[in-house]
């Protein structure tokens, strides 16, 4: 507990509305963190052939190794700073082949004193990859977790978009031949005490842009729709909820999908009862990204928050303030991608073609 606890001045909070000269907060960090083609080197019941020592990315267990201690060092350092010395007590991720892998991962050096638990599912993704959450388990008690399939199909006459389809990604939405279903990520869903305080986390990662920006576009919708029902099933059940969707949305701030369909708000003051808070959306007006592409910054990892965790009283847990986690260490120095992130190539194992992003939590500490 010591270590979670910080002394807040008011010069320091001038956004809280505090009215002692002195007080003391408990500080959390929940992150989201895209871990980009976390596969191991065992042939399994996916596509992962690519992922396989003798595949295309010569993927072998020195690699597999490295890849693991990269993500570890992220994860450890992850959100801290001056104002939190502890990794974050909820991590959400995507890219993530299975549960193995994750259990390879929080036994990492570097992060296997944190005690993290794991909730993760498979998913009918083509590409065999699933999200995920990773909770220290001194902090979060899950009560409940399942995860919700996303339905959506192609429809007849779909072509690709000729101008946006040369977009390069690798995860591709193809529709089953004879279902003509997409098989893409489920949604999921955990609910659990964050320090005695029930929280509900809604982990994602929609369909991607491929095919083009414009023709996809209604694949992300749907993805976000089902993000809305999930947060509107929890509110009518408890209209106080606090809910934090997090995730790879592959659309920004201002795309239909979190704008309209999500409904959220880029400014406190404009979010109503029920509504969502979107502190990204600021970020990416000052030209932040957490992913580049064609020298353009978007921020497509994205943390959303309900109504209650914007009020002003900090007797529970209320939202504090987000970051892009963008360390020297993380970014490409030489060559044509210099400024990107530093991902995986054949010839060097980065880290991912995301940068995480995380929020604090802050309450008055008792």
């Amino acid at each position: 507990m010591r270590n979670r606890i910080v002394i807040l001045f008011v010069l320091f909070l001038s956004g809280l509305s505090v009215t002692a000269q002195d007080k003391k907060f408990a500080v959390q960090t929940v992150a989201f963190y895209n871990f980009e083609n976390l596969f191991d080197t065992i042939n399994q019941a996916n596509n992962d052939e690519e992922w396989l020592p003798n595949g295309a990315q010569n993927w072998t267990a020195e690699k597999y190794k490295k890849k693991l201690e990269n993500l570890s060092r992220v994860l450890a350092e992850l959100g801290t700073g001056d104002h939190q010395k502890e990794s974050p007590v909820l991590i959400g991720g995507s890219e993530i082949e299975n549960r193995g892998v994750l259990e390879d991962l929080v036994k990492q050096p570097k992060l296997i004193d944190k005690d993290y638990g794991i909730v993760h599912f498979d998913s009918p993704d083509k590409r065999g990859i699933d999200v995920a959450l990773l909770y220290k388990k001194k902090n979060f008690q899950p009560l409940s977790y399942k995860n919700i399939p996303l339905m959506i199909y192609e429809k007849n006459g779909d072509k690709k978009d000729k101008k946006d389809s040369e977009e390069k990604t690798d995860d591709n939405s193809q529709a089953d031949v004879k279902t003509k279903r997409i098989y893409t990520r489920d949604q999921l869903l955990v609910t659990g005490l964050l320090d005695g305080e029930e929280i509900n986390v809604i982990v994602c990662h929609w369909p991607s842009r491929s095919g083009g920006e414009k023709k996809s576009a209604p694949l992300r919708e749907a993805a976000a729709a089902l993000t809305k029902k999930i947060t509107d099933s929890l509110q009518r059940i408890k209209p106080d909820a606090k809910v934090i969707i997090l995730g790879d949305l592959n659309d920004g701030s201002f795309n239909k999908s979190v704008r309209e369909v999500i409904g959220a708000k880029g400014k406190k003051n404009d979010v109503k009862p029920l509504g969502v808070y979107n502190p990204f959306e600021n970020m990416a007006n000052q030209g932040m990204g957490t992913i580049g592409y064609r020298d353009a910054w978007d921020i497509f990892d994205i943390i959303m928050v309900t109504e209650p965790l914007i009020k002003n009283d900090y007797s529970s847990w209320k939202y504090w303030k987000a970051g892009i986690y963008n360390k020297p260490f993380l970014i490409t120095t030489t060559g044509q991608y210099k400024g990107y992130p530093l991902r995986h190539t054949l010839t060097e194992v980065g880290f991912s073609d995301h940068f995480p992003v995380y929020i604090y939590l802050i309450k008055e500490a008792k």
